[in-house]
């Protein structure tokens, strides 16, 4: 009676285990499904020409490499499992940096093609031929972006859709301005030039009040920064230096509840810092 009783439990832990089993395989796959399908729309949106397989693949053995190293200087399993965890969603976060950072250097070169353009309609040319002429002299990202509206046109996407598509791709008050006029301008016509030039000195305008923010807002960001990385390069120094007096905070019960105390302050420190900071136009 006991070898069936013992007989039953064991292939009640093998369904289980093999449901387990298939549940996460389903959930893996999915992931990474997301994950590729997310990572390379996010990577033609920045004109960066790399396979989403591959970036999964040097994340995960990111990941593996970073919880190993963390294991290694720790000997904690919760600690190692946090540290593999961390990397993640560390090429989603440098995407996004990219891309804010291709925005604003896009906002920045708007001036200076609005009054190119102006200056090409005044000079009697048409909207598509002076968009070309600008996209052959003009450097990136602005000749990527309007060079991708010119071969949507070629085959055969309207001109506004075009120009909602780039205003989906940056989606900044300063592209939102120039897609309305120019939307505006091919459905009721109207002087497209001198909407162009004062467009323009708007966005000049605009800029220059945001770098001076950005100047005077510096010192607030690099305390953000300092507050981040005080705190873990501090315990790492404190383990180095003493290991035996900091071995209760990496594998004790309540060294694991001070470092998760320690983290949510961190973080809601540094995400104050820097909406305080941070002030729109």
């Amino acid at each position: 009676m006991i070898w069936l009783a013992a007989m039953a439990a064991t292939c009640c832990v093998m369904v289980a285990c093999w449901t387990a089993y298939g549940w996460f395989a389903t959930a893996w796959s999915r992931y990474r499904q997301v994950y590729t399908d997310e990572a390379g729309a996010r990577l033609d949106e920045v004109f960066l020409f790399v396979d989403p397989r591959q970036l999964w693949a040097a994340n995960l053995a990111c990941c593996i490499a970073v919880a190993l190293v963390a294991y290694a200087a720790t000997a904690s399993g919760v600690v190692a499992l946090l540290a593999g965890l961390a990397p993640a969603r560390a090429p989603q976060a440098l995407i996004a940096v990219l891309r804010r950072r291709r925005q604003h250097r896009f906002d920045a070169q708007l001036p200076d093609m609005l009054l190119a353009l102006a200056s090409s309609l005044r000079a009697g040319a048409s909207l598509a031929g002076a968009l070309r002429q600008l996209v052959d002299h003009c450097e990136a990202p602005l000749s990527q972006e309007f060079s991708l509206i010119l071969r949507e046109q070629r085959l055969g996407v309207p001109f506004g859709q075009a120009l909602l598509n780039l205003q989906g791709r940056m989606p900044t008050e300063a592209t939102g301005l120039v897609v309305a006029s120019l939307r505006i301008a091919t459905h009721t016509g109207g002087n497209l030039a001198e909407a162009l030039e004062r467009i323009a000195a708007v966005l000049s305008a605009r800029l220059q009040l945001q770098g001076r923010i950005r100047t005077l807002t510096a010192q607030g960001r690099l305390q953000a920064w300092i507050v981040g990385a005080l705190t873990p390069a501090l315990a790492g120094v404190l383990t180095w230096l003493d290991p035996v007096s900091m071995s209760a905070l990496w594998h004790t019960q309540a060294g694991w509840v001070a470092l998760g105390v320690v983290t949510v302050l961190e973080t809601a420190g540094i995400v104050w810092i820097r909406r305080i900071v941070n002030i729109d136009i």
